[in-house]
Parts: C-alpha cells; structure tokens; sequence
C-alpha cells in the first residue's frame, strides 16, 4: 500500500510507515497537477496546510483515510471526503508548545517593536528609540482566546514568566484551570494590553477582531494571532493600527499579499511564515501521530481525532483480490 505525502513530513513519520509495509510517495510540491499525477494507487494521504480539495478527493478511487498533519482542517473539503467514503482526521495539540513559545516571543518582539528596530539599524538609520514608544508586559493583562492546548499553554507562560493577569475567552472550555473567564469578548478586550488568539475558524469566529471588537479594545493593546488567518478583518486592523487603538501587532497567519498591503505599511506590524509548529520537536510530533493515526484507520478502527465519522465507526473495506 502507499500513503501519499503531499508536503514534507519529519523523517520519523516517514520511517513508522515504511516499518508497517506503506511505500510512502513523497510529492515534490503540493501544486495541483503533481497531487493528482501521483494520487492514483494511494491507499492513505497526509496533507499539511495545502489541505486536500473536492478535485482530489474525486481522483483518489483509491482512498480510505486522509489525515491532517497538525489541527487545522479548513482546507480540507470533508463532504467531498465524506462521499468519497475517506475518512478523515487531524493530528491536534503535538505543535501546541511550539506555538506558544512562539506566541510568547511575538507578544514580546511586538512590544519592543524588535523586528523594525533591527531594519533600522541594518540600514544605519539613527533615532528609532525616540521616534517610537514601547512598553512592558510585565503585571498587565492578558486575554487568551481559545483555552485549547496552545492557548492554555500560552497563558500559564504569561502568568509564570511576566506575573500577567491572564483572562480567558473560551465558551466551549469546560475549564480554565483557575484562570478568569470573561463573560463576552467585550469585556475582555476592555481590560487586556495583550490580546491573543487560538481559536479554531468556525462560522462565529470568522472575522472575530474586526471593526465592532476592535472598536473595544483597550487603546494602545498589542494583537497576536497564531491560530486561523481569518479570525481578523485586517482592513480594520490596520485601521486601528493607523489610529493608535492597536498599538502593534504580530500575524503568524494571514491573508495571501498581507505583507505588501496596508498592514505592511507600518513598523507596528510583524509577519512571519506560518512559524508556530515549525520547530524540529514539533515536526517530529506531528509527523509520528500522522502517521500512527494512518495505521490505525487501515487496521479498520476510527481514531479519536476523526473529523467525518464517530469514534468506533470505521471498518477498512477489505482488500481486493
């Protein structure tokens, strides 16, 4: 049997379904035409965040399992999967760390303003301490949205490293492991200098900082997103950045061309390459689960992390032949 990989996947991932008798089919690049060049006689497939579209799913007759390599799923269309009888799963909360550290770092480079300082003087240009203000982290407040793996990791760094009041905006957490809950977003945005983000992008979240929460916000609050590139409006965004309300921000996820639009405009702006689960420990993490979480749907059982069938629902169709 072969499990296509469609983006590059930690050697160890790699050599655990070599181990169980799968060939895995490296691709290239995740452009279109390679994906499905290479697709037919694939039993299993991992993606990363090039997700796997309805157009795939129909040239995989093959097919039976497709796993997410890491948590998020929206690229990948699961009704196409699910009537093409591929099951599908993700590999959550083994880049959780990662993803908080690199939070952390954000929160602090964006309150230094550490990335355009560094420009400046590369470029030998003088006077960027008085032409900028900054400020500490130390004893504010923090809101964290989304009290997941990462987020919950974020917010036990924030208040042991900088003694931050860490508040918490997660209706679906059944706890907040002593940390305070807000009644509504509003509420937290009016208290927080530090806002971040670690909420999956469902319907509800879409757009969630844009001009009605931004319009709440605490002045002079610094905005961290790690999670899902459309939880921001970033025309509003760089509308608050302009008027002084968001006083910087630091994007490991956003829009295509973000960089060369409006955003990209300010020092008050930090981007960097979708770097939260891009650390060696993390990429080993998530490589090993994708691919235990491969073998376990072929050896017919329906793995936790299954995102279009329950829990014990799943029988692999036997072989042919």
């Amino acid at each position: 049997m072969k499990c296509l990989i469609v983006q590059p996947v930690h050697a160890d991932g790699l050599e655990m379904l070599r181990a169980a008798g799968l060939e895995p089919v490296i691709c290239p690049d995740a452009a279109h035409d390679t994906v499905l060049g290479l697709l037919p006689g694939c039993t299993a497939a991992i993606t990363r965040d090039a997700g796997f579209p309805a157009a795939w799913f129909a040239a995989a007759a093959g097919l039976r399992v497709l796993v997410v390599h890491g948590a998020g799923h929206d690229a990948v269309d699961k009704a196409a999967a699910s009537r093409a009888g591929v099951l599908v799963c993700n590999a959550p909360g083994h880049n959780a760390r990662s993803v908080s550290e690199l939070a952390l770092g954000l929160a602090l480079a964006a309150a230094r303003l550490v990335p355009a300082a560094d420009r400046d003087e590369r470029a030998g240009r003088p006077g960027f301490r008085e032409r900028h203000g900054f400020a500490e982290l130390s004893g504010k407040t923090a809101l964290v949205v989304g009290w997941g793996a990462t987020g919950s990791g974020l917010g036990r760094m924030l208040a042991a490293a900088l003694d931050m009041r860490v508040l918490v905006h997660s209706p679906r957490a059944a706890g907040t492991d002593g940390f305070t809950r807000v009644a509504t977003l509003g509420d937290g945005l009016r208290q927080a200098d530090l806002v971040s983000l670690h909420t999956p992008m469902r319907p509800e979240t879409r757009g969630l900082i844009g001009p009605a929460t931004l319009a709440e916000v605490k002045p002079g609050a610094i905005l961290v997103n790690t999670a899902r590139a459309g939880l921001v409006d970033e025309d509003a965004l760089a509308d608050a950045i302009a008027q002084g309300r968001i006083a910087a921000a630091a994007l490991d996820v956003y829009s295509h061309g973000a960089p060369q639009g409006p955003l990209g405009t300010t020092d008050r702006v930090i981007f960097t390459p979708h770097l939260g689960g891009a650390t060696v420990e993390a990429l080993k993490r998530m490589a090993v689960a994708s691919a235990g979480t491969v073998l376990e749907a072929l050896a017919g059982r329906t793995p936790a992390t299954a995102l279009n069938a329950p829990v014990g629902a799943y029988a692999a169709p036997a072989p042919k032949g």
